[in-house]
């Protein structure tokens, strides 16, 4: 194991608000300005290094990692050691002033390989807890926090959800949310893929996203890439209204790939199914841990299915139930060949 090195590990930050109808149908969030989307990323040390929207939302492929801006929603995901919670207050600015309020944020990590790099407040969990609730104004007022764990010391999800009104979990379940988030963190990928990620003379993005098989996983997606000098790959993904992203760090030692997406619990059960056995494919890892938030218990229980004849075991399985968001189920693998 390498002594130190690049964390791939994400921490991911999703904002929603709500406003006046009229703001939002010229945009909402959408109509802040590149020069405050860089003073955001200036406190979180990340730059954009391409982008690209279309007419549901706007993508950003970021130095480390992705941003994601929709009419009421922002996501943000920053990998190294970016010190991603200090965009919540200059976003919660800007928002106000765009006439918007926050109602809903919610914080997710897995675990960072070099965990002594990271930077104050992503020093521990505690840390990261304490400052969120500084940063959050008072009627967030519904919170949880929970670290759900698994047979593996390196595979462990973080959990923290705030929201503005308490939803009574029967009636999620009544009336679900439409919307799944599958987040997949892999680790000890297979080395021979992961040399695809290794940069060559002259080589562009697009190029690293065909021969590594990423233009397959979803070929209806519009595909805004980037790839790194020596080695890394990032990319977004633009579906209609959803995204997908993917980032790799192919170095031994502490080699990481992430795959994130977005579907709806009534898209055909085929279609969630045929992208993951896509990107177990693409990077074949020792390890795999897949966390899936939805209201709905279908999509979670197509993951092992999905998976395990591509020779991943499922080792452990967790769930929690958070307010607003519905239930956030927490699975591990490994490839049968360790």
């Amino acid at each position: 194991m390498a002594v130190s090195g690049f964390e791939g590990f994400e921490k991911r930050l999703e904002l929603h608000f709500s406003g006046d109808d009229p703001v939002i149908g010229m945009g909402g969030l959408r109509q802040l300005d590149f020069e405050s989307i860089e003073e955001v990323l200036n406190a979180v040390q990340c730059t954009v290094v391409s982008a690209v929207g279309n007419q549901y939302f706007d993508s950003y492929v970021l130095s480390e990692s992705s941003l994601f801006v929709y009419p009421t929603k922002i996501i943000i995901k920053t990998c190294g050691t970016t010190q991603l919670l200090k965009s919540i207050l200059p976003l919660i600015q800007f928002s106000n002033e765009m006439g918007f309020v926050i109602s809903e944020c919610r914080y997710t990590r897995g675990n960072f390989i070099f965990p002594k790099a990271q930077p104050f407040p992503h020093t521990n969990f505690k840390d990261e807890i304490f400052y969120l609730q500084e940063q959050l104004p008072i009627h967030l007022c519904y919170k949880k926090a929970s670290v759900m764990p698994s047979k593996f010391i390196s595979h462990s999800w973080h959990v923290f959800t705030a929201c503005d009104k308490f939803y009574d979990p029967l009636e999620i379940s009544i009336i679900p949310n439409e919307l799944f988030t599958i987040e997949i963190c892999m680790t000890e990928l297979d080395r021979v893929l992961a040399r695809k990620f290794f940069k060559h003379p002259n080589m562009a993005a697009n190029e690293m996203t065909e021969i590594t098989g990423i233009s397959e996983i979803n070929p209806n997606a519009l595909i805004c890439d980037f790839v790194f000098d020596p080695c890394g790959y990032s990319m977004n993904g633009i579906d209609g209204d959803r995204y997908s992203t993917i980032h790799v760090t192919p170095e031994d030692g502490f080699s990481y790939a992430s795959y994130e997406c977005v579907g709806s619990i009534y898209d055909d059960p085929n279609d969630i199914i045929n992208i993951l056995k896509k990107v177990v494919q693409v990077f074949r890892p020792g390890t795999m841990s897949i966390s899936t938030t939805s209201t709905s218990n279908e999509v979670w229980t197509r993951i092992v299915k999905a998976v395990e004849p591509l020779g991943m075991k499922c080792r452990s399985c967790t769930m929690d139930d958070f307010l607003a968001v519905g239930s956030v189920v927490f699975q591990t693998f490994m490839s049968c060949r360790k």
